[in-house]
This record gives C-alpha cells, sequence and structure tokens, in this order.
C-alpha cells in the first residue's frame, strides 16, 4: 500500500478470471500515467454495487485482467492534458468508471463531480450512485407528488432506504418491503410509514388494504424475479412499475396484454445513464444529492467500512442480501 508520496506506489484489486469471491486479489502495482482529459486520483472510498458481482462471475463479461469499481471518491494528484476546471487537490467523486478497489485510480475528467466543502469523501462515496439514483427514480421516472401511493421494495437496502427518505419527503404514502423482519425497524427509519416481509406476507393484499381496494400509483421494484408478477397486481388502472434492479434474479418476459389486463399499467427498466446524458447532467443531480445530505434531507447509511484485502468479503456480505446501507472499501 502505498505510503509516504501519496503517489510513490500503489495497490488494487485484480480479477483474472471469472468466479466467486475469492478470485478477487489484492495486488501491488505501480501508479498509472495520466493521458489527456484524465486525472490521477488518489482513492478514498470505494463504493461496492451489484454490477461489481455481476462483472466478477461473468454475467456481465469485462476484459480481463480488471479491477473492479464504478464508484469511488478521493483527491486528485495529478491533472493530465486538455483537463480544464479540475485541479491538484481537488476533491471529487465519480461513477461509471471501472478501476475504483485501489489505491489510485485514473477517472476521466468529464466523469468527475466535486465534492462541497462539509462533506465527508467516505459520505460521498456511500451517497452518489444510491442518491442520484433514488432522486432520479422520485423526481424523473415517476414524480412523486403530495398525496401518491409508492411501493418501495429493498426498503432498508442501499437505494430503497434513500427512495424512503426522498419519497415520504415529497409527501408521498411510503409502503416498503423487506425479506426479512429484522430489517423493518430500518426501513420505518428510513421514512417508510408501512413496512411488509414479502417473504410471509401478501404485499399486494396489504397495499390493497391501506389504499382502501385504489392500489398504488408506483412500484419501485429492485428484487425481480421474486417481487415482480405481484407487484403488477398491486396497482391502480394506469399505475407505473418502475423495475432498477434484480437482486433476486431476472424478471420473466412480460406478455404486454398484462399490463393491458391489469389496467393499462405502465412498465420501464430505469438507468441512469439514459438521464443523465451528459456530464453537466450528472454533476447537476449529484450537486442535489449532496446538498440534501448537507442539509440533513437526506442521511447516509453505511452498512461495513472495510480494506481493500477483504473485497472478497464485502461481495459475499453484498450477495447475502443482508446489508443496511452502502458497503465501502478503503485503501
Amino acid at each position: 500500500m502505498a505510503t509516504g508520496d501519496p503517489a510513490a506506489g500503489a495497490r488494487r484489486v485484480v480479477l483474472d478470471a471469472y468466479g466467486p469471491p475469492e478470485v478477487l486479489a489484492p495486488r501491488d502495482t505501480d501508479v498509472p500515467q495520466v493521458s489527456a482529459g484524465e486525472v490521477l486520483v488518489r482513492v478514498a472510498a470505494a463504493g461496492v454495487n451489484v454490477v461489481d458481482l455481476y462483472q466478477r462471475s461473468g454475467v456481465y463479461p469485462v476484459s480481463l485482467p480488471f479491477t473492479p469499481g464504478i464508484e469511488g471518491s478521493g483527491t486528485v494528484l495529478r491533472v493530465g492534458a486538455d483537463v480544464d476546471g479540475v485541479a491538484v487537490g481537488d476533491r471529487v467523486a465519480w461513477m461509471g468508471q471501472p478501476g475504483a478497489y485501489a489505491t489510485h485510480c485514473l477517472v476521466p475528467a468529464t466523469r468527475l463531480v466535486p465534492v462541497p466543502d462539509g462533506m465527508s469523501l467516505t459520505d460521498a462515496a456511500a451517497v452518489l450512485i444510491h442518491g442520484m439514483t433514488a432522486h432520479l427514480l422520485t423526481t424523473d421516472v415517476y414524480p412523486l407528488a403530495d398525496g401518491a401511493v409508492c411501493v418501495v421494495h429493498s426498503a432498508a437496502g442501499g437505494v430503497g432506504g434513500l427512495l424512503c427518505q426522498l419519497a415520504a419527503r415529497r409527501g408521498a404514502t411510503v409502503i416498503g418491503t423487506v425479506s426479512q423482519d429484522d430489517k423493518i425497524p430500518a426501513a420505518l427509519a428510513a421514512g417508510a410509514h408501512h413496512v411488509v416481509n414479502y417473504r410471509t406476507t401478501s404485499f399486494p393484499g396489504r397495499v390493497r388494504e391501506l389504499t382502501g381496494g385504489r392500489g398504488a400509483d408506483v412500484v419501485y421494484d429492485a428484487v425481480g424475479r421474486d417481487t415482480f408478477a405481484d407487484g403488477l397486481t398491486c396497482l391502480r388502472p394506469g399505475g407505473t412499475m418502475v423495475l432498477y434492479g434484480q437482486a433476486s434474479g431476472a424478471v420473466e418476459p412480460v406478455d404486454p396484454q398484462l399490463l393491458n389486463s391489469y389496467g393499462s399499467l405502465f412498465l420501464t427498466k430505469a438507468s441512469l445513464s439514459h438521464y443523465d446524458r451528459t456530464p453537466e447532467l450528472t454533476r447537476r443531480r449529484a450537486a442535489a444529492v449532496f446538498d440534501d445530505v448537507l442539509a440533513g434531507r437526506l442521511r447516509v447509511r453505511v452498512h461495513a467500512v472495510l480494506p481493500l484485502t477483504a473485497a472478497a468479503a464485502a461481495h459475499e456480505e453484498l450477495a447475502s442480501r443482508r446489508t443496511l446501507g452502502k458497503i465501502l472499501l478503503v485503501p
């Protein structure tokens, strides 16, 4: 691990072959050289995300050898040619660029967002992707208004907990679901007004009961296969199913006639990259999330902070679906 001069040496987690978490191997390496349009960042924290698990296992193929981690934060050490608006010493965060499981990471300058004064780099890494996703879902994909009813699956999870907070703040009634009873307190603390264990209770029945038979306006589903079909049945006519994850596996193909039979429902699979298509839009949404955190309107929940050498353990913990917030790796 680098000591003394922050650019004197480096370590990164390397994936040489697809497989179980144990294939993730920390390795000493040279500090990468900066090219035009790039900056070298001394990593403070890397976020662990589900996409990292898919890349490690080969579900999402990558070119090997590969260093996972599409989200991180840190301090700029070097700036390449043709980079404007970024200086050595700037505190930054980024997403969508692999390589964050490391002490040093090369990041295209266009992917950087500034971390404001008063926010820790750890919080920035913990809230960037999850916070921006929750913001997108509640403001753009299905804009929640006062009086709306939403179902939030994985309400105690990383995105789900932030979704509950933002939805409640917009005046919506939040019906959260969890997979274990011991997650119910965390979902309630995140802002859910009602919480159902979808493994032991019929959540569509509970939604109908709570809405007087009307149904929910929107379902935000990160679970996928285990909850998707039932989720369609708890929507009001003209309601919207927003699928943004598949923690339990991919959903089966959907016959459009099924959407019609349940009341002309809308279905979408949402991704940040399709909404924030420019660096300016990304920075704008990141700034909104960071402002909410600094103002106390959004609480960051970190499940665990682990060293790079524990990358395998981090993947095991995330795959277990026991997490209550973000897992971070730190050099």
